[in-house]
């Protein structure tokens, strides 16, 4: 779907139409509207046709697009498919690719550093209720997605959480206490950072809702979430992009270091 997303952004930019564009591949306008809809997949070949037809002569933008149309990993997610929803297969097949990782969450503890208990307590909150067999396979798929930071080639992972999710009882006394333990314990990771908003901080104005972000082979590749009233969309676009990382470096400034985080995480965990 990117991919496709990225060769209609390269093709409107030379300003031609998907008529015109197929004409130069020597295929329909059907066809040309299936890969950038991610419908259809597109040959490295035909990657680089494209780019040069369209006058792109950005090699690195050249080399990852070229790369994503080659790319036909069937990760451990497609266990999945046809059994949960797609965005929950699309999250971890972005998450496999990603090159980094950031969240900010304000009322939970974020996805992947959630442990069991938590995540069923999380996903049995939600009306309607889910059947069992299928709340089992959400908190499966969750603990899967922990391979990004537990794996042998761990992904780069920040995170800042509001001291309002560290608070909030999510399950019972023992799944809170249990869930601030696995959180200190994997900050101690090297390539896991975790900050904390505290309540005492001034200034902090709360308009802000959960987000996501995964790095792509480029900057401008990196994919973004941010949670809104109407729904979890990605977000792909450079002007948006822009403004994610920029509320990104907000909360990174509000938030205290990872050492003052662990003590405040250890501090809550004790009165537990």
């Amino acid at each position: 779907m990117r991919l496709g997303i990225e060769l209609r952004r390269l093709r409107e930019a030379a300003g031609l139409k998907a008529t015109e564009a197929a004409n130069l591949l020597g295929t329909t306008s059907v066809q040309i509207s299936q890969i950038e809809s991610g419908i259809a997949g597109v040959s490295e070949q035909r990657v680089r046709r494209l780019a040069a037809n369209y006058a792109c002569e950005e090699a690195e933008l050249i080399d990852a697009l070229s790369a994503m149309a080659t790319d036909r990993t069937r990760g451990w997610w497609e266990e999945y498919r046809g059994q949960l929803p797609t965005p929950f297969l699309d999250l971890a097949e972005l998450e496999h690719h990603s090159t980094y990782r950031s969240d900010a969450e304000f009322m939970i503890i974020p996805g992947l550093l959630q442990t069991e208990d938590y995540a069923r307590a999380v996903f049995s909150s939600r009306v309607p209720g889910l059947p069992e067999e299928e709340l089992d396979l959400r908190v499966r798929h969750r603990m899967q997605r922990k391979i990004i930071l537990l794996g042998s080639a761990p992904t780069a992972y920040q995170v800042v959480i509001h001291e309002a999710a560290l608070r909030i009882r999510v399950g019972d006394r023992a799944t809170s206490r249990a869930q601030l333990a696995w959180l200190l314990e994997l900050s101690e990771a090297d390539h896991i950072t975790v900050r904390v908003i505290p309540f005492e901080l001034d200034g902090f104005g709360g308009n802000w809702n959960a987000m996501m972000l995964a790095g792509g082979a480029l900057p401008r590749l990196d994919t973004g979430t941010r949670d809104a009233p109407d729904g979890v969309g990605f977000i792909d676009s450079e002007a948006q992009l822009h403004v994610l990382r920029t509320l990104f470096r907000k909360l990174e400034g509000m938030s205290i270091d990872a050492t003052h985080s662990r003590d405040l995480i250890h501090a809550l965990s004790r009165e537990l």
